[in-house]
C-alpha cells in the first residue's frame, strides 16, 4: 500500500511515520511537500491511503487559516479525485466547533473532507483532536504540555493564568495506534467524527505541580505513580525534553563499603544498592512489617535469616552468576555476609519508603553471642 502523508515533518507527522515504518513494514510511506503543486498532485494520484495532516494554527497573518488549513485540505482532496480515490484522514481540531478564524477553517476543511466521501464514495476520517501531547512535540507553539516540560525541564519559569482551566488532552502514541486502528477498519467514531482513547482531563496548575514534581525527583529521589496512566504518559513526555540525562546519587560509605538510595515510589517501596567489602556483615536486624527483597548482582555472600525468640538458621548462598532473590519477611533477624573477594553488591527492593522518624529497624545478631 502507497501512504502518503501531509505534515509528515510534524510533531503527528515523524510520530506516525515511525509507527507505520514498524508496524507496516510493508507499506511505501509518501512524503509530500504542500508546497510543490506539481509533486503534490503526482503523489495524490498514487496513493492508496492519505494521512492528511498538515496545517497552520500560528500563522503570522490571520489569512493564513483560509489558505493553511480549508483551501489546502481542498487542493489536496481534488487531487485525490482524480486519482485512485483513496480513503483520506483529515487531523482536525475540537476547535472546529468554535467561532474562531482558526476554528472557522478547520470546520471548512472537515465538510470538505465529507463532501469528498459523497462524491467519490471513498471514506474519509475526520479526527477532531484535543491538546495532543509526548515525545518531538515543538515548545512556545501549540502544546503547553511541551512548554511546561521544556521550561520546567530547564529550570525555567513558566506562566500559568488560570491553574483551575481544565484541559483535555491526547497522548501522541494513543493518536498514532487510533490513526493505524483506520487502515484496519476499526475507527471509533462519536456519529461522524472518528476519537482518540483516552482523553485525559487535568487542570493547568495540577499539570504543572506534577511536571515540577518530576523535575524534584532527582533530588527526593521519588518515581511519580506509574500507574496512573497520564502521570506514566507526562513522565515519558518531560524525560524527552532534557538534554541531561544523567544525575548523582547520594552514597553513604564508610570501610564497610557503601549504602545507596535508587529511587522511591507512593505505595510501592524503594529501591536501593548495597555495596559490602570482602569478610564484611550488612544487616543482623529485623522489622515488624517492612518487607524486603534481595538480589545479589555481584561477588559471593552468604544471606541469612532467624526468626525472632527461636534459634533455627537459615542460609542462602549467592552470587552474581546465578541472580536469586531471597525474601526477606517480618519478624525475621536478617544479614548478609561478603565470603567472597570483591565487592558484594545487593539491589534492595524494600516495601516501604524509610522513614527516619519511624523506621521500623531493631538491631539483633542473627548468630546470638553465647
Amino acid at each position: 500500500m502507497n501512504i502518503l502523508i501531509t505534515g509528515a515533518e510534524g510533531f503527528v507527522g515523524k510520530n506516525l511515520r515511525e509507527w507505520l515504518r514498524l508496524g507496516r513494514p510493508d507499506d511505501k510511506i509518501i512524503s509530500c511537500d504542500i508546497n510543490n503543486q506539481e509533486d503534490l498532485a503526482k503523489y495524490c494520484g498514487k496513493a492508496d491511503f492519505v494521512f492528511h495532516l498538515a496545517g497552520v494554527n500560528r500563522p503570522a497573518d490571520i489569512s493564513e487559516f483560509e489558505t493553511g488549513n480549508s483551501a489546502l485540505t481542498k487542493m489536496l482532496l481534488t487531487h485525490c479525485s482524480e486519482g485512485k480515490k483513496p480513503p483520506v484522514l483529515v487531523s482536525s481540531s475540537t476547535q472546529a466547533i468554535m467561532d474562531n478564524p482558526y476554528g472557522k477553517s478547520k470546520k471548512a476543511a472537515e465538510a470538505a473532507a465529507f463532501a469528498y466521501q459523497e462524491q467519490t464514495g471513498s471514506p474519509a476520517y475526520v479526527f477532531r483532536l484535543p491538546g495532543v501531547f509526548g515525545k518531538w512535540c515543538r515548545p512556545d507553539y501549540n502544546s503547553v504540555v511541551a512548554t511546561f516540560c521544556h521550561k520546567i525541564a530547564h529550570n525555567q519559569p513558566i506562566d500559568i493564568r488560570d491553574p483551575d482551566f481544565e484541559l483535555n488532552l491526547v497522548y501522541i502514541d494513543d493518536v498514532c495506534q487510533a490513526f493505524l486502528a483506520v487502515l484496519d477498519g476499526n475507527a471509533i467514531k462519536n456519529e461522524n467524527i472518528c476519537v482518540v482513547e483516552p482523553v485525559h482531563s487535568i487542570k493547568l496548575g495540577v499539570l504543572a505541580e506534577i511536571l515540577r514534581s518530576f523535575r524534584h525527583g532527582r533530588e527526593n529521589l521519588n518515581i511519580a505513580d506509574m500507574s496512573n496512566p497520564l502521570k506514566r504518559k507526562l513522565y515519558s513526555t518531560y524525560l524527552s525534553y532534557l538534554t541531561d540525562f544523567s544525575y548523582p546519587l547520594v552514597s553513604h560509605s564508610d570501610e564497610r563499603g557503601s549504602f545507596t538510595e535508587f529511587f522511591k515510589t507512593d505505595g510501592y517501596g524503594q529501591i536501593s544498592v548495597n555495596v559490602a567489602k570482602p569478610g564484611v556483615t550488612k544487616g543482623n536486624h529485623w522489622h515488624h512489617t517492612k518487607t524486603e527483597k534481595f538480589l545479589v548482582v555481584s561477588g559471593q555472600g552468604v544471606i541469612r535469616l532467624r526468626k525472632i525468640l527461636e534459634k533455627n538458621i537459615i542460609e542462602y548462598p549467592v552470587n552474581g552468576d546465578v541472580l536469586r532473590v531471597v525474601d526477606i519477611p517480618p519478624g525475621y533477624v536478617h544479614s548478609i555476609v561478603n565470603t567472597g573477594s570483591s565487592d558484594l553488591v545487593t539491589v534492595i527492593w524494600a516495601s516501604d519508603v524509610f522513614d527516619p522518624l519511624n523506621p521500623d529497624t531493631f538491631f539483633e545478631k542473627v548468630q546470638p553471642e553465647t
